[in-house]
């Protein structure tokens, strides 16, 4: 039946959640690949609004197996939390596996994290100072600490010795903070290793017996091509691969099952961080779109700092798209701009006055400004829509547009924040 990998052509911010909570209602899998709870999905369910960081977004459906896959950075008293608050919220218990080569957050790592952007002062990448960029240099030293290593106390408190030996002496002589207490850590740890216990597994073998029963399997990304760390705005990016391409390493499938690859943007332009970011609007303009975006208005799911807003870049997403290896484009947040009477998109970007419609690396990016073509706006409501058809023809225009110009279907377009406001367009 093949794999689909859900990924965002843009930022992140695109909506991705949205969209894998759509694919879940069919899927017998949804498999998390990588990140880890440095950005959020949102979800909107009969339970009520859900900024999921860790848990996949097939999380409320009990027919869905839910995947947290080897290559996710886990953050153990953030993922309690997230079970708690469905628990709270009187959602039904989710099914959940954990993979148990899957590795850990330290408490460490955020506080690294947090240090560092507070040296680089006005030089700072802009991080969610959730730990990311720390636990990947870890997993790339081998000092890294697997969901395995948490079953056996005495060889958990031997990992973690090792692993802050050069970390106290950052932290005392770098950034002038007190060590860390290698048995405290290790007793923090083991408390909610237990709490987690009860579901981990060896996913990838679940999974390779998923794919021999031809089930339906969905792998949900996290960020978007624009923050990869080879193929994105380096250094503004975050620290794990945020492609496709990835997607089958992260989760423990084999690349060619993935059939499907489903880029996600929105119908405008939005960025959390810092980076070159070429049709960002003024601070005027972007408050207003920035309120209507979205069920909450564009601020991030996991930080709260107001999102970067612009308009659509064709340059951007169709690099995105065609970076990730899509198969078709979700649009999201169509029905936001309904109040607009012109809508400007990028068509191309002028850099020392020579247009170009490749997208560049980031030194040259930072030169670019957009070459913008307007579109007119379709001034009504567009929620209560359930068939493309249904569109205003402005808003088909626009959205028939941007295919042309990303070259690439758009096959699924969004008007609102639930469900059932996910329609399918079709070839």
């Amino acid at each position: 039946m093949g794999v689909t990998a859900v990924v965002g052509a843009n930022w992140g911010d695109e909506g991705k959640g949205k969209i894998t909570d759509y694919l879940a209602s069919s899927a017998d899998y949804v498999v998390r690949f990588q990140g880890g709870s440095n950005a959020g999905h949102t979800i909107l369910n009969e339970w009520g609004k859900f900024a999921l960081h860790l848990l996949p977004s097939g999380i409320f459906y009990q027919h869905v197996q839910n995947v947290i896959g080897p290559g996710v950075a886990v953050n153990l008293q953030g993922l309690v939390q997230e079970l708690d608050n469905l628990a709270r919220k009187r959602v039904p218990a989710p099914r959940l596996l954990i993979a148990d080569r899957a590795q850990i957050v330290l408490p460490v790592h955020v506080l690294l994290d947090a240090a560092e952007e507070e040296r680089l002062g006005f030089e700072q990448f802009g991080s969610t100072r959730s730990g990311i960029a720390p636990f990947y240099a870890d997993k790339a030293l081998k000092l890294g600490i697997q969901v395995a290593d948490l079953a056996n106390k005495p060889h958990l408190l031997t990992r973690i010795q090792q692993n802050l030996v050069l970390k106290n002496v950052l932290l005392q002589h770098v950034y002038n903070l007190p060590p860390i207490d290698a048995e405290e850590l290790t007793n923090d740890l083991w408390n909610h290793a237990r709490i987690i216990a009860p579901y981990v597994s060896d996913v990838s073998l679940v999974l390779q017996q998923a794919l021999q029963r031809k089930s339906r399997i969905v792998l949900e990304g996290q960020l978007g091509a624009l923050r990869d760390p080879d193929h994105g705005i380096y250094p503004f990016t975050t620290s794990s691969p945020t492609l496709a391409g990835f997607a089958s390493v992260g989760a423990g499938t084999p690349a060619h099952t993935i059939t499907r690859i489903i880029a996600v943007t929105k119908a405008y332009s939005t960025c959390v961080g810092a980076g070159p970011f070429v049709t960002e609007l003024p601070p005027e303009q972007a408050q207003v779109l920035r309120e209507r975006g979205g069920d909450a208005g564009e601020y991030g799911a996991t930080t709260g700092r107001p999102r970067r807003i612009g308009w659509f870049d064709c340059v951007a997403t169709k690099y995105g798209a065609a970076i990730q290896g899509a198969t078709e484009v979700a649009l999201t947040n169509l029905d936001v701009l309904s109040y607009l009477n012109e809508i400007p998109i990028a068509t191309a970007y002028q850099i020392d006055g020579q247009n170009i419609t490749h997208f560049p690396n980031t030194r040259a990016l930072t030169r670019a400004v957009p070459v913008l073509e307007v579109m007119p706006g379709w001034r009504s409501d567009i929620t209560q829509a359930r068939r493309y058809s249904e569109l205003p023809q402005k808003a088909r225009q626009y959205v028939e547009r941007l295919e042309t110009l990303i070259d690439m279907p758009i096959r699924l377009i969004s008007v609102g924040p639930h469900r059932e406001q996910i329609l399918y367009k079709g070839s």
